[in-house]
């Protein structure tokens, strides 16, 4: 079980870090069927565990008030049976995933007979650093698995118990199915150290997610000696453009701002056109007050809502992650588009326009992962976007950008071909 007490982390964590290499080699050429086998079986098996999840579960709920946590952060670390069968659900859904290993990128023959393949293949070992959701776990651990990889896990304190228990679960599977037990890896120490000792392992790990506050991300992206997949913050915004259809874009303002607001993808910046402002901040200032929401605007904005707070540049770059949005009036698109790579994150940003034209212009010149055109900005989600599953957001500029799903979890190389070429 999770332990609290002192040990050689040195040891501990290169222990399992060499673990977890070795587990890598083996993954990277297991066949796509036998990872689905293991998946559906870790399905099976957790939905006939129930017993000992509630156990595990328990103990995290009774230690939870002693961590300071909030009854709605209580509330997201309970295993109901409803929330089991929707881990299996996911475990399932991600077997049935297309496998991404071995699949042909692209191929050339060149002048001289050699055939080049780019062929997809896992990224190795990944160490994810996560919040304390127990679900996290088995997803995290399934999507891993399937783009042929092996993780360390190292969740919060807060799930300990149940987290642990999910991935004995996992690894009894795998070893009825011929998956490597060291493929999933739960760091069992609750020093926040041993997280230093394993982003200093770059011969070993060869990529860290940290998924969680702003400060741990930071944390990592500061010490991982090895590539990092993240995003610190979602300032998320809405431009309300001159050809928007003005119910649609209430209705997307309000779910993109009010339909969760304490997660990366909801809206926290509104942005209208001048030319809609005075029928349409009055109509959203209503709309969004009766959902509790504070709004912080600029002089124009303050003239129509009399309730709104002036803005601040602060308030302009801020995610809040709750019942507060700031609100600008703006003379175009190109002054939105400013606005936005100006104060935005990267993460998602919507128009909602009538025009193809300012619709093209907008996602051509907006620096983010997910650009939504007439949507709310709540749909960058690997699975509402078909992704099986996700690991996380990435704001990054490389291979993983915006939800990374199975295949951002791979990378590739070039296998070539050939009949005894010699290079003159």
């Amino acid at each position: 079980m999770p332990t609290t007490e002192k040990i050689d982390l040195q040891a501990y964590t290169l222990e399992v870090a060499e673990r977890a290499k070795r587990a890598s080699r083996a993954m990277a050429s297991l066949p796509g069927s036998v990872k689905a086998a293991w998946l559906r079986r870790a399905a099976e098996a957790l939905r006939s565990s129930k017993g000992a999840l509630d156990e595990a579960n328990a103990a995290d709920i009774a230690a939870a008030p002693d961590f300071g946590l909030t009854d709605a952060q209580i509330d997201r670390l309970r295993l109901t049976p409803d929330r089991i069968e929707g881990i299996a659900t996911g475990l399932e859904n991600v077997a049935a995933l297309p496998d991404p290993i071995g699949s042909l990128i692209g191929s050339t023959m060149r002048p001289n007979g050699l055939r080049i393949d780019k062929v997809r293949c896992p990224l190795g070992v990944v160490f994810f650093i996560y919040e304390s959701r127990p679900n996290v776990t088995a997803d995290a651990a399934a999507i891993c698995a399937k783009a042929g990889n092996a993780v360390i896990l190292r969740g919060g304190k807060e799930a300990q118990h149940s987290s642990r228990t999910i991935v004995d679960i996992l690894a009894r599977a795998a070893k009825e199915t011929g998956v490597p037990e060291n493929a999933v890896q739960l760091v069992t120490t609750t020093d926040r150290e041993a997280v230093g000792h394993f982003l200093r392992m770059n011969d070993l790990i060869d990529v860290a997610i940290p998924r969680g506050g702003e400060g741990l991300i930071r944390r990592v992206a500061a010490e991982a000696t090895m590539p990092v997949i993240k995003h610190f913050d979602g300032n998320c915004h809405v431009y309300v453009d001159a050809d928007a259809d003005l119910a649609m874009a209430e209705a997307i303002v309000v779910n993109s701002k009010c339909q969760r607001m304490g997660v990366c993808n909801a809206a926290e910046s509104l942005l209208v056109h001048a030319n809609v402002a005075e029928k349409f901040v009055p109509r959203i200032g209503a709309a969004l007050a009766a959902e509790g929401v504070e709004l912080r605007g600029c002089p124009k904005t303050c003239q129509w809502l009399p309730n709104a707070v002036s803005a601040t540049d602060a308030d302009y770059a801020a995610e809040f992650l709750g019942p507060v949005i700031s609100v600008r009036i703006v003379s175009s698109v190109d002054e939105a588009i400013d606005h936005i790579n100006q104060y935005g994150s990267g993460h998602t940003d919507a128009i909602v326009t009538g025009s193809l034209a300012v619709a093209r212009q907008f996602s051509d010149q907006v620096d983010s992962a997910a650009v939504m055109i007439n949507a709310s900005t709540r749909f960058n989600d690997g699975a509402e976007f078909g992704l099986g599953a996700e690991i996380g957001i990435s704001t990054d500029k490389f291979h993983a950008r915006g939800p990374c799903g199975i295949e951002e979890l791979t990378c590739y190389k070039y296998v070539v071909q050939g009949e005894g070429q010699i290079r003159s």
